[in-house]
């Protein structure tokens, strides 16, 4: 058991999205001043991320202390065979830090953390992150409400972002997000008089990939830095650790589009078949639905079906969206028909993977992999047992030899699941790991006319991410060689709390090591998620297609 808890604040851990010392050189002077001070005075260094360096996967290794073939969470998407479900708490299968220091004795808040809903039962407090609906349950049970009332609206996520808002009020937007995160931080400090207490700002990520080069990015740290001043001056921890998930920094490179490329090998079969829909039409399910319910009431329902069923005819004999939109580009006319056609309409004309029918796939982009159809694994596997290792051989190599337009190599390690992940979640992942050389790219799980294609983010992340350790014991220095997996441990040191036998990672050099303990194994079941909002959330910021 650790010691008796400390009166007051012990450690603070502040998650901030892609923030990285290349990060922070690009803001103007004087934009997170408390930051800065955090960084001079503690330790820090580069944090190497994990596969795949994205927000549902790597923040639950960061709060779990293990890799994705342990905590089960690859991406946004779970999958069931061929079908899928927005990932949520009880996909992550490794208890998190703050159910390790309630088993200690200790008490934790937790606002804003990623894939955290529906929310575990510890002792203190916690509002969910991304992946929660609008309105999520929160624990205990009630405190939404009672959160709301005390410090007036709190949102999880930015409602300017789907209706036309300028860039100005959609930063405005993300600055009141920031300032509800704050503000829910200091509420439950002051309620639950914690031990540990863990915030994440998420806005630092999003506003990269839409404003890089604006006033917008000085906007959002000025915000989180005015949010960590007002928490450290309310509760002065004695600890404070900062910590992002992966870097960020501008995509010089192609959209790259894997299953274009196992098309053109014979290797994916497609189809424009309504009753087979792509995981890549989540964003127009919302349209679609309310078209659905509206029919009858107008004349222009009806209109709109028969333009569906019209485009969907003209996609069964190759006249795709795709290909229209190549079309209309060359004519330099695709922006005004994009204002004027709703995105049903170009939805029902596009190709997808026909994923039962296909040898190999990429299902989700965000997973940085290839899934082989494998017969007993999947429903309607196609590649036998024993051809298994053949076909991700073969794959293996051709992924390898894959040169850009240019002649470059297109990743820098093709690799096998097994030389990235282990743990009793390893049938989960992607047979074959694809890792964009220097993160210059982004793949892409669609079909078009060409495997490669202009990037539709300026913007992508980094492997090196950013940690920082500030403490009456630390010392200034730097940090080498912090990974992912050591963020947990080094938390539950900074509290004397023991660290899981199961975690992957190690407790960095600036602080003691505490004991290692075997903790009971986390024996929840999975649950739907069922919340259709958040992947119209999630496709609206881009990380669906």
């Amino acid at each position: 058991m650790s010691e008796t808890p400390t009166d007051g604040l012990e450690t603070l851990v502040v998650g901030i999205d892609a923030l990285s010392r290349d990060v922070l050189s690009r803001l103007s002077s004087g934009t997170a001043p408390t930051i800065e001070s955090i960084l001079a005075t503690g330790a820090d260094g580069p944090l190497r991320s994990q596969l795949p360096p994205w927000t549902p996967s790597a923040w639950p290794s960061i709060y779990t202390g293990v890799n994705p073939g342990k905590h089960g969470v690859y991406g946004f998407l779970r999958f069931e065979g061929y079908d899928w479900d927005v990932v949520n708490a009880t996909d992550v299968k490794e208890r998190t830090f703050w159910e390790l220091c309630s088993a200690q004795g200790l008490t934790s808040v937790v606002v804003n953390a990623p894939v955290t809903h529906p929310p575990s039962t510890f002792e203190g407090a916690l509002i969910p992150g991304y992946t929660a609906p609008a309105d999520p349950e929160c624990h205990p049970p009630g405190l939404l409400p009672e959160l709301r009332d005390a410090i007036g609206d709190y949102r999880l996520y930015n409602p300017q972002i789907r209706d036309g808002a300028s860039q100005d009020e959609r930063v405005e937007g993300y600055e009141e997000l920031i300032e509800m995160r704050g503000e829910a931080l200091r509420y439950l400090i002051d309620r639950e008089e914690p031990d540990l207490a863990f915030v994440q700002f998420q806005q630092s990520d999003t506003v990269f990939h839409e404003y890089p080069e604006s006033d917008a990015p000085d906007r959002v740290y000025a915000a989180i830095d005015a949010e960590l001043a007002a928490t450290l001056d309310a509760y002065d921890p004695t600890t404070v650790v900062i910590v992002s998930d992966h870097g960020i920094g501008p995509c010089d490179g192609y959209e790259v589009r894997p299953n274009v490329l196992l098309s053109e090998a014979g290797l994916v079969e497609t189809t424009t078949d309504a009753d087979k829909p792509s995981w890549s039409t989540i964003a127009t399910n919302e349209l679609r639905n309310t078209d659905r319910n509206s029919a009858g009431s107008d004349g222009g329902s009806v209109g709109r079906s028969l333009l569906v069923s019209a485009l969907g005819a003209a996609a069964s004999v190759g006249l795709t969206s795709q290909r229209i939109g190549t079309a209309l580009s060359r004519l330099r006319l695709d922006d005004v028909v994009l204002r004027v056609v709703p995105p049903d309409l170009v939805a029902a004309a596009s190709e997808h993977v026909d994923f039962p029918n296909s040898t190999a796939y990429m299902r989700d982009r965000i997973e940085l992999g290839v899934r082989i159809n494998l017969a007993g694994r999947e429903p309607d596997g196609t590649v036998s047992p024993a051809d298994y290792d053949a076909v991700r051989a073969d794959l293996v190599e051709g992924f390898r030899e894959l040169e850009t337009p240019e002649g470059d190599p297109v990743f820098e390690a093709v690799r096998r699941r097994e030389e990235v992940f282990h743990g009793p979640y390893l049938d989960a992942a992607p047979d074959i790991i694809l890792v964009p050389a220097s993160f210059g790219h982004i793949l892409s799980a669609s079909i078009r006319e060409s495997a490669f294609g202009a990037p539709q983010d300026s913007w992508t992340h980094k492997r090196d991410g950013l940690i920082a350790v500030a403490g009456p014991d630390v010392e200034a220095d730097s940090i080498e060689g912090a990974h992912l997996f050591d963020v947990a441990p080094t938390v539950l040191a900074a509290l004397g709390v023991p660290v899981s036998d199961r975690m992957d990672g190690e407790v960095l050099s600036v602080l003691d090591a505490t004991e290692v303990e075997a903790y009971p194994p986390y024996r929840g079941a999975t649950v739907a998620t069922n919340a259709p909002g958040v992947e119209q959330q999630l496709s609206d910021l881009g990380y669906l297609e």
